[in-house]
């Protein structure tokens, strides 16, 4: 039998009180940063012309006056969503979506042969070697608020108040680590194709087996 001591209640407290401020300044710095890139889109002239040929499919396929209107309002909408926490985990993933794209069109390096050689494109300025840094960090920062939404100060957190669900623990079951891997993995093979793939195949095989698991008389077929 396990007995709680008051450091761990204590800390179970402070738990509680970094489910309502963590997710909050993640969206609040996050928001201000998209905005800023949005709001300057919006009154700046359109430069994604001399990208036309750096940007991954489907993206390449619309165009760079539709391209840039897409970034600017996805910009513009998520921030202001992030900032309200209101449908945060859709607002985050598409931001996720628009950062890998600019990751993939400006700030990754043109050619690279070593993980040496990626390495260099860590950077805040653009040596020759991609300058990636800072939108990677935007990407680790969206992630927490893609997998457990906008936290308790949130109108997220509102609404699911106004409409009650039967309250049930976190499980991160085979179907939701498929779900995750093929997300995030589809997506980053734009940049890293061999790691993305294998984590996005990986998420396929966990889904169709929990799909099979989860099929009549399976149960009694591995018993």
């Amino acid at each position: 039998m396990t007995t709680a001591t008051p450091t761990s209640g204590l800390l179970s407290r402070v738990d509680g009180v970094g489910q309502w401020l963590s997710p909050l300044g993640l969206r609040v710095l996050l928001a201000w940063e998209f905005f800023e890139a949005g709001r300057e889109k919006l009154q700046g002239d359109n430069w994604f012309g001399d990208l036309a040929e750096k940007f991954p499919l489907p993206f390449s396929l619309l165009g760079a006056n539709i391209n840039w209107t897409l970034a600017t309002w996805f910009e513009l909408i998520g921030s202001v969503a992030l900032l309200l926490g209101i449908g945060t985990r859709y607002a985050a993933a598409t931001l996720w979506v628009l950062t890998v794209v600019a990751i993939y069109a400006v700030h990754w390096p043109s050619d690279w042969s070593s993980l040496s050689e990626l390495w260099q494109g860590y950077a805040i300025s653009n040596d020759g070697h991609g300058n990636y840094k800072l939108p990677l960090i935007y990407l680790v920062m969206l992630l927490p608020l893609m997998l457990n939404g906008g936290g308790r100060f949130s109108l997220d957190r509102v609404i699911t108040a106004l409409r009650p669900v039967p309250a049930t623990a976190p499980v991160a079951d085979t179907s939701a680590w498929g779900l995750v891997l093929f997300a995030v993995g589809a997506t980053v093979a734009m940049l890293l194709p061999w790691f993305g793939g294998v984590a996005a195949l990986a998420g396929i095989g966990l889904l169709v087996w929990s799909r099979l698991r989860s099929q009549p008389g399976a149960r009694y077929a591995a018993a």
